[in-house]
């Protein structure tokens, strides 16, 4: 027999967004929420994350609204001295199990449906028994259409062959030890986290190879992301970018203005830099990761041997016992952006800057707040998400054109102020009806540097 369930909404993903959605709900609202998960328990791709993985962005700003991440604690040791703590993996996954078992199904308002799947029929069914639900709910809201991928889930890109080993990072703390060398493959997060995992337990910098297809601009995780105890840092920085655009003229100028205010890293000073994803670093970090001197830009993987890589541009020797770990995935793959609001149904994306957790708790504001679909829609344009250099651009952009439409809504800058998860809270005093002079003058910044930075991509593109 078919479980009948009435609901108000009913949210597809029990990752980090839909998790943020629904706590907007629950603390803005009286709905009642259906959530149907096809894992065994809340965190999305955090429960096939390896095991030393961490944040990339302060605890302090993570997660729900409701409910804080670890202790607000600054580290006194290791390469994250002097910001605030990040999470790790297992922080993480049990946060959000915590915030579900003792927030949300508390509240009587939450049903939660984990390991079942959403058909295209509107139906949901177990996976393990099979039991069929049919949830009657006044909206749909898709939490799975920015998915996140990780290289647990996944085989390879590339061939593996004649007997090389090659593992994701899941693997690599119970295998390090049977082998000498390493070939860390892919220079997003997930191969900068394994590179200085490998470094932090005693791997020697000569063995470990690093395949970076693409060199990629890095965040300054003290200047971009440090926590909200350094907000004058945080403010003077995104001021200071902006005036990087409005100075600048060509994309070299003004990448070259914002690593000039701190703002970004590059791994090499002699490579420039043609991807964006994201990843933050410390000084500290990037000292260990320009240690590495077997750093191999030849493109990406073909295939790997037990005594070569094939690449692109060319093959590697490798050394004998030598393990490949496969960090290649893309993590966040491009989607077309959709209408956030559209009827019945929503779709969660990233609205600010690299912060889709953060972006799912905004949206779940503006639902609990406003009715008028297309003002809904204006608050939440989707911004891009990152892979080319130029897209650091194209973010902001769209990132400054959606704070100056969030400055006009007095329920939006209420929230922003008041956020946990909102790393620029204290930028912005908002007495409403009178908008103060720190929103004034960071409109103005906005109005001129918006046009100047789409010129300079014009720019780039005319000359390509």
């Amino acid at each position: 027999m078919t479980d009948i369930i009435d609901s108000d909404y009913l949210v597809i993903g029990a990752g980090g967004m839909g998790m943020a959605f629904v706590d907007e709900l629950i603390t803005q609202t009286t709905a009642t929420i259906t959530i149907v998960d096809r894992n065994h328990r809340p965190g999305g791709h955090w429960n096939d994350a390896y095991p030393f993985v961490r944040l990339h962005q302060t605890s302090t700003c993570y997660g729900v609204n409701s409910t804080p991440l670890g202790k607000a604690t600054i580290d006194q040791v290791g390469w994250n001295k002097g910001c605030y703590e990040l999470a790790s993996g297992s922080e993480v996954v049990a946060y959000f199990d915590q915030v579900m078992r003792q927030r949300f199904l508390p509240s009587g308002r939450v049903r939660y449906l984990p390991m079942c799947e959403y058909r295209d029929d509107g139906s949901v069914v177990s996976r393990v028994s099979g039991t069929e639900y049919s949830v009657r709910a006044k909206k749909i809201v898709d939490a799975t259409y920015i998915n996140v991928t990780v290289p647990s889930q996944r085989p390879p890109k590339f061939k593996v062959l004649d007997g090389a080993v090659c593992v994701p990072p899941n693997a690599a703390p119970k295998l390090a030890p049977e082998y000498s060398k390493f070939t860390v493959v892919g220079s997003g997060k997930t191969g900068i986290d394994t590179c200085l995992f490998l470094l932090e337990m005693g791997v020697a910098p000569a063995d470990i190879t690093w395949v970076m297809p693409n060199d990629a601009w890095l965040f300054d995780r003290f200047t971009v992301n440090p926590g909200r105890q350094f907000t004058d840092i945080i403010t003077a920085g995104r001021i200071e970018v902006l005036k990087a655009a409005i100075a600048a003229d060509s994309v070299d100028d003004f990448f070259q203005r914002v690593l000039a205010c701190d703002q970004l890293f590059q791994f090499d000073p002699a490579v420039k830099p043609t991807n964006w994803r994201c990843a933050t670093v410390t000084r500290l970090e990037l000292e260990q990761l320009r240690k590495i001197p077997n750093v191999v830009r030849l493109g990406h993987v073909q295939a790997v041997t037990p005594t070569e890589m094939r690449l692109d541009q060319g093959t590697w020797k490798t050394a004998a016992n030598t393990l490949y770990i496969d960090c290649a995935a893309d993590g966040l793959k491009n989607r077309p952006q959709k209408k956030v609001f559209d009827g019945n149904r929503i779709t969660l994306q990233t609205v600010r800057m690299c912060q889709q957790v953060y972006s799912a708790g905004f949206i779940g504001n503006v639902e609990a707040n406003l009715n008028d679909e297309a003002r809904k829609n204006a608050l939440c344009r989707p911004v891009p998400l990152p892979h080319a250099a130029n897209d650091y651009l194209r973010c902001a952009i769209q990132d400054s054109e959606n704070m100056l439409v969030w400055l006009t809504e007095p329920k939006v800058v209420s929230w922003i102020n008041a956020s946990r998860i909102d790393l620029f809270s204290p930028i912005f005093k908002f007495d409403c009806p009178v908008v103060g002079p720190q929103i004034e003058a960071m409109g103005a910044l906005l109005q001129q540097a918006i046009p100047k930075m789409q010129a300079l991509l014009d720019q780039e593109t005319a000359q390509a």
